[in-house]
């Protein structure tokens, strides 16, 4: 970006549009703010005029809004028991439970009346949800609140067609909703895909009433680069239905994300920065969340003023919806982040420049020491309370893959954010990363660490590991990493996290207070998806054979032998990865940059293949003989979609060896029929994700185009969406840093339009070479891939084809598996 040159007049320009119930105006540098009054969030808390400006309605199917966040008080918050007082989500305003014909209430007469008692909430946004997820049986349920209590419980109960859950909160009887289809129901609702279709009419019985309670009490999900990876661009609806899923697996505290950078926007008005040297220094929102880590700025920009409002509303109406099922919205909070030339704006402040991150220059880093942090900080809250309204956990990684500390005292610098964020939200968690060497002694040693909870992303990548030890008995939270960039790739440790989860927590000096759930990108691996969620909840040991013979049986509506065949196979392949070195399974090689020795796609990555090939080969087989009555559901369409393609990556990494070989054989026709079947393999995988939903290049890009209020702003945003999957920055990003394809998947458009025409490219310079003797000519693939990363071509948004007999097409055309 250009950095400012000038000091621009300290109040925004944008004030008229926001003077009437906006959030309140920072300060000047160097003057204290009134304390800011506590507001409803939800829809009430976006300013009025916004609200008039995005002509914003309440989605069709919303949950109406709960009770506003508490007001701002201390909250006295254990991170070992995770007991806060608003974990019940407000107070109920009508206790009658909707009521099947026939079932009765399990709910005293008093409550019935109206009366309020000690662990009553609003239900509302529960049976809501309910609506959304079971829309033909939801009537069946009968959700009653549970009694308040130290850990989150759920009981189920009932006879057939009139099931009753009790629970501590919203979520938790989602949870105990959850549980019932999964031991009782014998159906799945999984991220993605579910089998709700093969629900009977009228619900089974439960056999005796069956209570359960989360064994630790933080249950924490999202990455911070998930917006980035998952879908910059979604929809409130497409947020909702995630926080749904969420609920339904247990997790009670999800990182928000959408929005974050609007408080930056507003309080930095403040400090000595225009409205539109801010909108070039913050980045596109696909790009968004490692600005966010202090990495970059600036790329995929500018934003516009009105998509920020549009997101800053959207994230405000998912922290509400979260709240209103008594789940806690994680926030991003304020640790020193700030625009070039900073410290010259605001005399006496010092700022750490952080020097490179994968061939971006990373934003300054203002000395928490400083007089201006403490009152930028409180302008920053001040700004995201506004439109966000208060929380009690805020997650913040300082010094984030190399950041500088210069001469500042990171124990000194730690006591300092910390401090801030508690003069905004008394008592509330810090969440900070457990990646690579962070978090450092030097952090640890600066704060209260009864206020903060370590996310580990390490758990179960790495051997000999000793987190008490590591991190001097802080609580922490026992966390994954299986996909990373958004591959879709299959295959998770799971092995790992059921030998670690139980023996972690059993330990005498055990610090282990939560589970984490962090992908980079969310929606590729139902099965990883469940099977870590139920960690929280299950009261034994989980026997890893025995879990995915029931996910079998539960996952297409009804036991059959050939997807239980099926599932072993994945089980014992993709799903038993070990730990040591990687957390992550291979990409493939069809979305690799093209190489004759090309070993993976992502620079990142694992170089060779995790598990037996033949496991995915012989699953796809399973999969094609699972019972025709069972494959009409979604649950069925992506596990063989998602199966046949794996099973097509993976002969990638057969068929580029013998390729190789023909070419330093020059063995023409040899060379020629190879790469024949490499085209014809990629057709096929670029047809068979084109029949799911989930693999489809197209509703990407129109999620990017949408937001757009003209044509170069709708240009700019497909650019930000198309980069971040294929350049992923700027030449010196892409290549210096090498991020290029970090987040290669395989989806439809994005086979035929980027890796397959940088492959043929490729074949072609290599048979040039063979017939005419001569040195293949080079090609600059970053010029390549910055093409079609400025294209703006359309493609389909829904899908086409019939996944069954394109899957069988694809087994037909692959050999069958040794063994």
């Amino acid at each position: 970006m250009t950095r400012p040159s000038h000091t621009p007049p300290r109040t925004p320009p944008s004030r008229a549009l926001l003077e009437r119930g906006s959030p309140p105006e920072p300060p000047p540098a160097g003057r204290s703010r009134r304390p800011a009054v506590s507001r409803p969030v939800a829809r009430a808390a976006v300013p009025a005029v916004l609200l008039a400006l995005l002509g914003a309605a309440a989605a069709p199917g919303a949950a109406a809004p709960a009770a506003g966040p508490p007001a701002r008080a201390e909250v006295r918050t254990d991170v070992r028991t995770g007991v806060r007082p608003d974990a019940r989500a407000g107070v109920r305003t009508d206790t009658r439970p909707d009521t099947p014909a026939g079932a009765q209430p399990d709910t005293p007469a008093g409550a019935r009346a109206g009366a309020a008692r000690p662990g009553d909430f609003d239900i509302a946004p529960a049976r809501a949800a309910l609506e959304r997820l079971l829309p033909r049986h939801a009537r069946q349920f009968t959700l009653v609140p549970g009694t308040a209590g130290g850990a989150d419980t759920f009981t189920v109960s009932g006879t057939p067609g009139a099931i009753t859950v009790r629970g501590s909160t919203g979520a938790t009887l989602l949870t105990g909703v959850g549980w019932y289809l999964q031991h009782v129901a014998g159906a799945d609702i999984g991220w993605p895909g579910d089998s709700i279709g093969m629900l009977p009419a009228e619900l089974p019985g439960v056999a005796a009433p069956v209570t359960r309670s989360a064994l630790v009490p933080h249950r924490y999900a999202l990455n911070d680069t998930d917006d980035g990876y998952s879908g910059p661009y979604r929809t409130f609806e497409e947020h909702q239905r995630q926080i749904d899923l969420l609920a339904l697996h247990g997790i009670n505290e999800v990182f928000v994300q959408v929005g974050a950078e609007y408080p930056y926007y507003r309080a930095l008005q403040g400090f000595g920065y225009s409205a539109e040297e801010l909108r070039e220094w913050i980045p596109g929102p696909a790009h968004q969340s490692w600005w966010l880590l202090q990495n970059l700025s600036g790329f995929g920009g500018p934003v516009s003023e009105r998509l920020m409002r549009e997101r800053a509303e959207l994230g405000g109406r998912i922290a509400q919806q979260l709240r209103g099922l008594g789940m806690t919205p994680v926030l991003p909070g304020y640790f020193g982040t700030v625009p070039p030339g900073f410290a010259a704006r605001n005399p006496g402040s010092a700022t750490v420049p952080q020097g490179d991150w994968a061939g971006f220059e990373r934003p300054d880093w203002l000395d928490p020491g400083s007089a201006a942090f403490p009152k930028l900080a409180a302008a920053y809250y001040a700004e995201q309370r506004a439109v966000f309204g208060d929380s009690t956990m805020y997650r913040m990684s300082p010094l984030h893959e190399g950041g500088q500390t210069g001469s500042v005292d990171v124990k000194s610098a730690a006591g300092a954010i910390q401090s801030a964020l508690h003069a905004a939200h008394p008592g509330a968690l810090w969440a900070v990363l457990g990646w690579q060497d962070d978090p450092t002694a030097e952090l640890l040693a600066g704060v209260d660490t009864s206020k903060v909870l370590i996310l580990d992303g390490l758990s179960d990548r790495y051997n000999r590991l000793d987190r008490e030890a590591r991190w001097g008995g802080v609580p922490y939270a026992m966390g994954t990493i299986y996909n990373f960039g958004g591959h879709t790739t299959i295959g998770a440790n799971t092995s790992v996290w059921l030998e670690r989860f139980g023996p972690w927590r059993a330990k005498s000096n055990s610090a282990l207070a939560g589970i984490a759930y962090l992908p980079e990108g969310t929606g590729t691996n139902p099965a990883a998806f469940d099977l870590f969620t139920d960690l929280a909840w299950e009261p034994g040991p989980v026997d890893q054979r025995q879990w995915f013979a029931g996910f079998a049986a539960r996952r297409y509506g009804r036991p059959d032998a050939e997807a239980a065949a099926a599932w072993e196979e994945l089980r014992k392949g993709p799903y038993s990865t070990s730990s040591g070195l990687w957390s992550e399974s291979q990409d493939s090689l069809f979305t690799a940059r093209p190489s004759l020795t090309a070993a993976g796609a992502a620079y990142w990555s694992p170089r060779s293949m995790r598990y037996p090939a033949g496991s995915v080969r012989r699953a796809l087989d399973h999969l094609l003989r699972v019972d025709p009555r069972l494959r009409t559901s979604s649950a069925y369409r992506f596990d063989l979609v998602d199966t046949a393609r794996q099973a097509l990556a993976n002969h990638s990494r057969v068929l580029l060896p013998k390729i190789k070989a023909a070419y330093e054989a020059r063995d023409l026709a040899r060379f020629r029929e190879l790469t024949t079947e490499w085209r014809d393999a990629e057709r096929k995988l670029d047809a068979v994700t084109g029949s799911d939903p989930n693999f489809l290049l197209g509703r990407w890009l129109a999620g990017a185009r949408s937001k757009g209020a003209d044509t170069a702003e709708q240009d700019r945003y497909e650019y930000d969406a198309r980069s971040i999957l294929s350049v992923w920055g700027r030449r010196a990003t892409s290549e210096g840093g090498f991020l290029h394809d970090y987040a290669n998947r395989e989806w439809s458009g994005l086979v035929t339009e980027l890796y397959a025409r940088r492959w043929k490219a490729y074949f072609d310079s290599l048979e040039e070479a063979l017939v005419s003797r001569s040195a293949p000519r080079a090609i600059d693939w970053h010029a390549f891939e910055e093409e079609w990363a400025r294209r703006t071509t359309r493609h389909p948004v829904r899908p086409s084809g019939d996944p069954h007999a394109l899957a069988a097409a694809i087994a037909a055309a692959l050999p069958a598996a040794a063994g």
